[in-house]
């Protein structure tokens, strides 16, 4: 039986998080230290996945196939295409970095030694976080993904209401209580979108007898599976509705800017460039696959949402003075643009919308955490208590302006080939469409550039004089992602042979082709 390595690489956090919960509680640097190196150790294996993935092999690969619950008919069963083994590598790209940019985020409070935060619930609740993100991206049971889909919930519910800044910690009830809201909204919100995915789940299982996405797809394939027209859109609205909160689309985006502004920063980059990708990526595995009649006949409602996404994300980030609600907003902009090159059926439009759900997980996590360690050192997340930040700290003002140069799509950055491909495959299809979404570069710079001007540029506020620079352990996070962002920036071919043979079959399952470029005669 050869080994099985989807397994492990959802197994090692999941381990991870119960021996890091264990530790002792006067050992949190050795808990610290243990989640780490457990995260390093996800990375390897998914490094393994990705060497061991052959881009024109089989749509599904390093399959498992187990028996589970034998009545219902699901299995555990597993299996990776180019996309998810791409979206598993992010994930474990980005968490030993969320590790070591929270190194200090749960520690006990100095100033009161009676309240002590729990140090070694934050790094256990990241880790398992990890194993069902990864463990959804494996995925190819349908039941099995609905649990990993809600099970990610209660770990990110504790992470969101229960690890503030540390000046909420230290008796603010007002800040508490805007948590502790931020907390239950963001589980209201995905626990109503799962409870109507599970109502599909079911319908589905009804209709095809199967939770097997492969064997669903074979019966489909062969003719021996039907499902009528008003039935599949139902299922289809059900699966969807629950991946557009997840995503989040407008108008069910509304959970997002106060989590991302309760949260610690690398919380909040947990939640957009994590968590929230499973509700893009399951768009492209199982609404297209599962529904591909019903995807393409609510394709024209979904792609004016994703526009008002764009646009809206867009202009609410303009006027924004919260630095972190800033960059929430700008992440439903950019979610808009994902969705809109997913449901744009076209190869370019879904390579686009590919390569985005990674590139912006890496130009958020740099942006997030540069801004988290910047509101560390003033102890405010509002723009205007900052001002000539650049003078005193120069490190940490680079930084952030790489991070935000790569939010507004700048040539020779990573995000920049994903939104042109994403805006290319939109224009071909629904040339409208494209050139509303194009608003949103325009939006992106100025929100951009406006922000890193107030903070960074001017004369020296008071409360920023003495600010340090960047320290070592601070760089050594930051620095890797900035220059992942130029590397992929400048030779994105890495991610395209990975991607691309997987975009053809999503293609093939709506039974869509490229439309052909119109050539006017020559006069």
């Amino acid at each position: 039986m050869s080994f099985p390595l989807l397994t492990a690489t959802a197994a090692l956090p999941a381990l991870g998080a119960i021996a890091t919960a264990a530790v002792p509680a006067a050992r949190r640097t050795a808990a610290k230290w243990l989640a780490l190196l457990v995260s390093v150790g996800t990375l390897a294996l998914s490094a393994i996945q990705l060497v061991r993935f052959e881009p024109g092999g089989a749509r599904y690969q390093l399959t498992e196939s187990h028996a589970w619950i034998k009545d219902f008919g699901v299995r555990y069963e597993l299996g990776v295409d180019g996309i998810g083994v791409a979206l598993i590598g992010l994930t474990a790209l980005l968490i030993p970095f969320i590790i070591a940019a929270g190194w200090h985020d749960a520690d006990p409070l100095e100033t009161n030694s009676s309240r002590w935060r729990p140090t070694q619930g934050f790094f256990a609740l990241i880790l398992a976080v990890e194993a069902m993100v990864v463990l959804s991206f494996e995925a190819t049971d349908v039941f099995l993904f609905y649990i990993l889909f809600e099970a990610m919930l209660i770990p990110m519910y504790f992470l969101i209401g229960g690890f503030g800044d540390r000046a909420h910690a230290q008796g603010d009830e007002a800040a508490a209580t805007q948590r502790s809201y931020a907390a239950v909204k963001f589980l209201l919100y995905n626990l109503v979108g799962g409870l109507i995915m599970l109502a599909a789940v079911i319908g589905l299982y009804v209709v095809a007898g199967s939770f097997s996405l492969n064997e669903i797809a074979a019966a489909r394939a062969g003719g021996s599976l039907h499902m009528a027209t008003n039935t599949e859109r139902l299922l289809f609205l059900g699966f969807f509705f629950a991946f557009a909160v997840k995503a989040p689309l407008w108008p069910l985006h509304t959970w997002l800017p106060n989590a991302m502004g309760e949260a610690t920063a690398p919380v909040a980059v947990l939640i957009t460039a994590v968590v929230d990708k499973v509700g893009t990526f399951a768009m492209l595995r199982f609404c297209l696959q599962l529904f591909p009649e019903a995807s393409k006949w609510a394709t024209p409602v979904i792609v004016v949402l994703a526009v008002i996404s764009i646009i809206y994300g867009a202009l609410l980030a303009v006027g924004q003075r919260d630095i972190k609600r800033l960059v929430a907003y700008a992440s439903i902009s950019h979610f808009g643009f994902i969705i809109m090159g997913i449901f744009a059926m076209t190869s370019q439009g879904q390579s686009g919308a590919t390569l985005y759900m990674i590139n912006h997980g890496i130009s958020t996590a740099a942006l997030m955490l540069v801004a988290g360690f910047l509101i560390s050192r003033r102890g405010s997340r509002l723009i205007s208590d900052y001002g000539g930040v650049q003078k005193v700290a120069p490190v940490l003002a680079g930084t952030f302006l790489i991070g935000g140069l790569a939010t507004l799509s700048l040539p020779g950055l990573a995000p920049f080939i994903s939104e042109f491909l994403v805006l290319v495959g939109t224009f071909s299809r629904y040339p409208v469409a494209g050139v509303v979404a194009t608003l949103g570069i325009v939006l992106a710079a100025l929100y951009v550039l406006v922000l890193y001007q107030r903070t960074m540029t001017g004369p020296v506020k008071a409360e920023v004089q003495g600010m340090p620079d960047l320290k070592v352990r601070e760089l050594l996070v930051v620095a890797p992602l900035i220059a992942l962002l130029i590397f992929l920036g400048v030779y994105p071919k890495p991610l395209t042979d990975i991607v691309n043979p997987a975009v053809r079959q999503t293609m093939s399952d709506v039974q869509k082709k490229d439309p052909n470029p119109v050539v006017e005669a020559a006069k």
